[in-house]
């Protein structure tokens, strides 16, 4: 990775149609699939607001939930970032335009397909990995003109190191698309039904190391790779210790791949294989947060622009969010923790600090410096509505978060209170009861975060067509930066 400093041409015109593409196309499926979010969360609280109608079912729209705001919003940020960041530092053109709008729009009928289906019931039922295996095959075939897209710029470079960021996307392409292959390998019966090659205990194991591997590969390192080239840009310093990202890419992208099993405690999984999990889970803590300290402390002398600049507000508390998250995981997999978390709220509590507060905060950071740079403006239109999008956003966050943390600890004390002849002190339904001021909490705090998302949106719009679009010519910087 060598140096973090790069004597760079003063005038080079990138090729950027594919991220302005994928920029507005995240904003767009982040309202949509934050949209889909809420209105589950309401189904929850007041389940008859689904009509009776089967595709308004929480069971349809959930996977719509899931792949919206994890495949459609996180994955056209990550696509149009890292198209920006890898001509940047490699100071070179995308390797081809015509690939970059194949990618592009090959990735849009992918996630159009996926949000007709799904509410359908087509599905193969497996978390993260619901679509069938005509839209799982394009999807390989889009992933593949991804790699070669990416890859093939990173070839044609003109310096000699790959800055870090690029090693983090380059882990970030190349595992999931092993996770997508391995865990998507079934048997047509029919256009729209498949099953699995694996079965039983294996297909359980196959399943969650894709799984755990989805949050960490493209909901980690994927958007550490926006952490160390836009929090360095904005903060307008050096990436705290280029050494510590190098030690802190390799620790992370080995210890992941194995923390899988973590999710299968208590089950038919052999136990030898639960605690290996358990115990690559624990080992995650440190390389996770040796990341985040990187991150944050690169912000070493400019902490001053925590107070004034509201983009920068988005990438460092994204970063506390992403600490409190490799915390809270590591923790949650000790089987004795596990044995109170697993099945409750707590589990949902956790995901979303790490989704609305790692991924979903650094996202936006991220775009809010790309967007105007894509459209030709010296800053977004509205620099308050930013500021107001990151108050919103944090406090439903905290409202989100907090709830389904207390739902989730009273859910596991309830299910375990026992009366003195060792009958269950409280039934089934008593808990779910028990557990709706929460879900009423919790749908306020997703309301929260959708209408910053909203915000966003109109910010986003008012920066693109204030005026009409001009090619920029944009200098070249240093790549640690």
């Amino acid at each position: 990775m060598g140096n973090t400093s790069v004597t760079a041409p003063q005038d080079a015109v990138y090729d950027d149609r594919a991220v302005r593409l994928f920029s507005i196309a995240a904003v767009v499926w982040g309202v949509v699939g934050m949209l889909v979010g809420v209105y589950i969360a309401a189904e929850l609280a007041w389940p008859d607001i689904n009509f009776g109608i089967p595709w308004l079912s929480y069971g349809r729209l959930r996977p719509l939930h899931t792949n919206a705001v994890i495949f459609a919003f996180g994955g056209c940020a990550l696509m149009a970032t890292s198209y920006y960041v890898v001509q940047r530092t490699c100071q070179v053109r995308l390797f081809s335009s015509a690939l970059g709008t194949v990618h592009f729009w090959g990735y849009q009928a992918v996630i159009v397909l996926a949000a007709l289906t799904l509410p359908l019931g087509i599905t193969r039922g497996k978390e993260y990995a619901e679509l069938e295996w005509p839209i799982a095959l394009l999807l390989t075939v889009v992933w593949v003109i991804y790699a070669i897209n990416f890859f093939g710029t990173i070839g044609i470079r003109k310096v000699r190191h790959i800055y870090v960021a690029n090693w983090f996307y380059g882990a970030f392409i190349i595992a999931v698309a092993l996770l997508h292959v391995v865990n998507a390998a079934s048997i047509p019966a029919s256009l729209w039904k498949s099953y699995s090659v694996y079965s039983g205990v294996q297909d359980a194991m196959v399943q969650w190391w894709y799984g755990h591997n989805a949050v960490g590969f493209f909901l980690t390192a994927g958007f550490l790779g926006m952490m160390y080239y836009f929090i360095p840009k904005q903060a307008e310093r050096p990436v705290y210790s280029y050494r510590l990202s190098i030690v802190h890419f390799w620790a992370l992208i080995f210890t992941y791949m194995w923390a899988g099993p973590h999710h299968l405690h208590y089950t038919a999984l052999p136990d030898w294989v639960q605690s290996v999990g358990m115990m690559f889970s624990l080992v995650l803590l440190a390389p996770s947060w040796g990341g985040m300290i990187n991150g944050i402390m690169t912000l070493s002398g400019a902490w001053h622009k925590l107070r004034d600049d509201p983009i920068m507000k988005f990438l460092i508390v994204s970063l506390s969010f992403y600490g409190m998250s490799t915390f809270e995981g590591p923790m949650m997999s000790i089987k004795t923790v596990n044995s109170l978390s697993h099945y409750t709220d707590w589990g949902i509590a956790h995901v979303h600090s790490g989704a609305l507060g790692w991924v979903g905060l650094i996202t936006m950071g991220s775009l809010y410096y790309l967007v105007p740079r894509m459209f030709g403006r010296q800053q977004m239109y509205s620099v308050r509505a930013i500021e107001l999008h990151f108050w919103i956003a944090t406090i439903g966050i905290v409202l989100y978060i907090a709830s389904m943390w207390s739902a989730g600890v009273m859910e596991g004390v309830m299910w375990r209170s026992i009366n003195n002849d060792g009958t269950l002190a409280y039934s089934f339904a008593e808990v779910v009861k028990a557990t709706f001021p929460f879900y009423v909490v919790r749908f306020c705090g997703g309301l929260l975060y959708l209408s910053g998302m909203l915000v966003m949106a109109w910010n986003v719009w008012k920066t693109a067509t204030g005026s009409s679009y001009r090619p920029v010519r944009i200098p070249l910087v240093a790549a640690s930066a």
